[in-house]
């Protein structure tokens, strides 16, 4: 347990540096906030349909495991970000996610193109299905394949 606590503690260098960075508010729809700069960011958008968006990305080396893989929670927020992007409309509230089930069926390295597409499975209420598939565009191998649910209650009309 020393051990641990020993290697989770901060040095005075590194306290010093953290308590030196400078975090300036975000301005949301108007920039990047460091989540979306840090995980989304080389997204492109190829296609869209009603019920259907495809995109590309190159896995860059800031997303890589100690495997040198694709992570994980990486790719499980692909599969949330891009499963929400299928349903959104503009001018409207955000979907919430309820539920997120992720088959990992290969990896990914640095420098991989991958395809990503989202597809629409249907709707219940507030609540729609989509189905999101990450594959390698070189090979065509399935990277992951996620289903996402999301709750969308639009905003009130008074």
């Amino acid at each position: 347990m020393e051990k641990a606590k020993a290697i989770l503690e901060f040095k005075i260098d590194e306290s010093n540096q953290i308590s030196n960075l400078s975090v300036n508010p975000h301005n949301p729809h108007v920039e990047m906030s460091f989540y979306e700069d840090f995980s989304v960011r080389g997204i492109r958008v190829n296609r869209v349909e009603p019920g259907l968006v495809v995109c590309s990305y190159t896995v860059p080396p800031r997303l890589i495991d100690r495997n040198g893989n694709l992570s994980a929670g990486a790719i499980a927020n692909l599969v949330d970000e891009v499963g929400a992007a299928v349903i959104h409309r503009e001018g409207f509230l955000m979907s919430s996610s309820t539920t997120m089930s992720i088959s990992y069926v290969s990896t990914a390295k640095v420098d991989d193109e991958l395809e990503l597409s989202s597809r629409l499975l249907g709707k219940k209420g507030f609540l729609l299905g989509t189905i999101v598939l990450l594959k390698n565009k070189a090979t065509g191998e399935i990277i992951a394949e996620g289903r996402h649910t999301l709750f969308n209650k639009h905003a009130s009309k008074i």
